[in-house]
């Protein structure tokens, strides 16, 4: 691979010029990297954005990426769609969008549902000290939203290549459940992981008497946990665990409960890993263990026996997600006692610690500022952050202002939807207390995305309003060609809001 050299050889920085003054089309200066003899760039056409790679007369280019040969002056140009192959050959050449290990480092998830918002995102946390995951998706997110895992991927390299970001990015696999949802995603080059084990919570082990304990303890099984009943019980029950201040005493139905309520979540994360291991042993791979969507809190010595059983299975975590306490509900700030949150974190964090300094997952981590504020003030550990929906409810705010009859059909259609799609989701949102549309006028529209109900109805809706309803109508089309027409107040609106993520954790630091 040639070394690549930013902005540095005058005659192709002229060939970047000529072109502007020629076409009189906006180039994404950011984007200029030298790679051979060549310049590339990305170009804004219309409402359309195109790599560009540029070259002298002479210059023969190869056939690797696809597009159409223009002239200008003494420079030939290659003007490419930025399309999946082009993509593809893009990670060939420049090793910086590529999706790379993000380890143990302070992270912050950027789930980006259509696509165009990464290049804000790569503002906003530039110099902040997170390392950005900029490729972020579901499984449940692929569907609804009817976009590929390569398709996300791809948007993430192009959003690298425009901001000229060669810090590195992560890429993760999220809420994965099988074996199917993993191929897939190493298949479109993700790299972090998150194994969603909820469909083996037992979340009633704690209201079960003590016959249907003992019974479902002794039916757990064993042999994919490699020990025996009795071990278990022996390695727990006769050791001191103590974790820097915090001194965990276990009684033998904690212990029993424990096991019983998680037994099958530990050896389905211990399959999954092994499957990624054996099936992509060359494949860069990091683990998240995703334990938040349960009914109730993660004790520390939940957590505690969690990550014990893991490690003694030779299962490794870069991150782990427990059930904290109050409530973490959609695209709103979080719902109860601030204090109580921090003695429970710092406790996890001693847990984490423990066993490999891991970070604490923030799921649902769109616009928890409080909770920002409260880890920002530990100064201790480190800390992933998952958001996605606020980025989405941006782009709608974009729309709200500059296009605002788009906006009330979209917030129409997202009540009509409502009912029917919140019932995935821990929501508190009521349709009676979202403001009446008739009775505000466009300049109030925007102020809609600072009402915890409307952000919530609109939230959950995206599934129905990115993807063809029943009427086959989509909104799609309209929407993203509103934020192309706006590129730079989406951007704005993005960068601002992200800037409020990312302040709370600097406190005093």
């Amino acid at each position: 691979m040639n070394k690549i050299y930013p902005n540095t050889n005058p005659e192709l920085q002229t060939a970047v010029q000529t072109f502007k003054e020629t076409w009189n089309i906006h180039v994404y200066e950011k984007s200029l990297q030298e790679y051979g003899n060549c310049c590339y760039f990305l170009i804004r056409e219309d409402l359309r954005k195109f790599l560009v790679i540029a070259a002298k007369k002479d210059h023969t280019f190869s056939k690797d990426f696809q597009g159409h040969q223009i002239e200008a002056g003494e420079f030939i140009y290659l003007r490419c769609k930025m399309s999946r192959k082009n993509a593809s050959v893009l990670r060939s050449k420049f090793e910086f969008t590529n999706a790379v290990l993000v380890g143990k480092n302070n992270s912050y998830g950027f789930g980006d549902r259509l696509g165009n918002a990464g290049p804000a995102h790569l503002r906003a946390v530039r110099n902040s000290g997170f390392i950005p995951v900029l490729a972020q998706q579901s499984i449940r997110e692929l569907e609804r939203t009817n976009r590929t895992a390569q398709e996300v991927m791809d948007a993430a390299s192009w959003a690298a290549f425009q901001e000229g970001f060669t810090e590195g990015f992560g890429a993760d696999a999220d809420h994965l459940k099988t074996t199917d949802h993993i191929d897939r995603m190493v298949k479109a080059g993700f790299t972090m992981f998150t194994i969603d084990p909820s469909d083996h919570v037992v979340n009633k082990a704690r209201m079960m008497d003590q016959i249907e304990l003992i019974k479902a303890f002794n039916s757990l099984p064993w042999k994919q946990l490699r020990c025996l009943p009795e071990d278990l019980l022996q390695r727990y029950l006769n050791e001191k665990l103590s974790l820097n201040n915090l001194i965990l005493t276990p009684t033998k139905h904690d212990l029993i409960t424990g096991m019983v309520k998680y037994g099958r979540v530990i050896t389905h994360t211990k399959k999954l890993a092994d499957y990624l291991a054996s099936t992509y042993p060359d494949h860069p791979v990091e683990l998240e263990l995703s334990i938040d969507e349960t009914e109730l809190p993660t004790t520390p010595f939940e957590h505690y026996l969690i990550a014990s059983e893991l490690s003694r299975l030779g299962v490794e975590l870069v991150s782990l997600a427990p059930r904290f306490c109050g409530d973490f509900e959609k695209g709103i700030d979080f719902k109860g006692d601030l204090d109580q949150f921090g003695v429970e974190y710092e406790q996890h964090l001693a847990v984490a610690e423990r066993f490999g300094g891991y970070k604490l997952s923030i799921h649902s981590g769109s616009d928890k500022f409080s909770v920002y504020k409260v880890i920002g003030s530990i100064k201790s550990g480190s800390v992933h952050v998952k958001t996605a929906g606020t980025s989405y409810l941006e782009a709608l705010r974009t729309v709200a202002e500059a296009n605002p009859d788009l906006f009330r059909e979209i917030l129409s259609y997202s009540m009509k939807c409502f009912n029917e799609d919140k019932k995935t989701y821990h929501i508190s949102a009521k349709l009676k207390n979202v403001p009446a549309l008739e009775s505000l006028k466009d300049k109030q529209l925007p102020l809609l995305l600072d009402d915890n109900d409307t952000r919530q109805v609109l939230h959950v809706a995206y599934g129905s309003i990115l993807s063809e309803n029943s009427e086959g109508k989509t909104f799609k089309a309209q929407l993203m060609r509103s934020l192309e027409e706006n590129e730079h107040l989406h951007e704005k609106n993005l960068v601002h809001h992200f800037y409020k993520h990312l302040e709370p954790f600097l406190v005093d630091k």
